[in-house]
């Protein structure tokens, strides 16, 4: 382990080397975990029929499909997407244009302009620094 991750174990729950930065969220998921083991025992003591958890189950499940269904739906739509951008760059390519540097102005256009003269002015002094201009 380096000095940028961190060992969480709590009694059987390991969650491995984590970086430092995702300590709050390797946290959360230990909350959850143990969360689920309190339920779990909690359902234990009792039968479906005594805590209404056989209702609710058959609700749970249906949703939880639901959900999975939509996310499976939403991927294969995100799949056909990506086709259709490798296909433009495809074409672009073909036309004579520079692929990696239409994806550098992509990326650009995305940030607003003060980031954008922030980038380049940063660039301009390295490339300074280095002798490149």
């Amino acid at each position: 382990m380096d000095g940028s991750t961190i060992r969480i174990k709590t009694g059987e729950i390991d969650t491995g080397d984590v970086p430092m930065d995702m300590v709050g969220a390797a946290l959360k998921v230990l909350r959850r975990r143990n969360e689920t083991e309190r339920c779990r025992t909690t359902a234990e003591m009792f039968s479906k029929e005594e805590t209404g958890e056989a209702a609710a189950d058959g609700v749970a499940a249906a949703e939880l499909k639901q959900f999975i269904e939509r996310i499976e739906r939403l991927e294969e739509e995100k799949a056909a997407v990506a086709g259709d951008v490798k296909e433009v760059f495809g074409e672009l390519k073909a036309r004579g244009f520079d692929p990696g540097a239409v994806r550098t102005i992509l990326r650009l256009r995305k940030k607003p302009p003060e980031e954008r003269e922030e980038e380049r002015a940063i660039l301009d002094l390295y490339m300074q620094a280095l002798g490149m201009e």
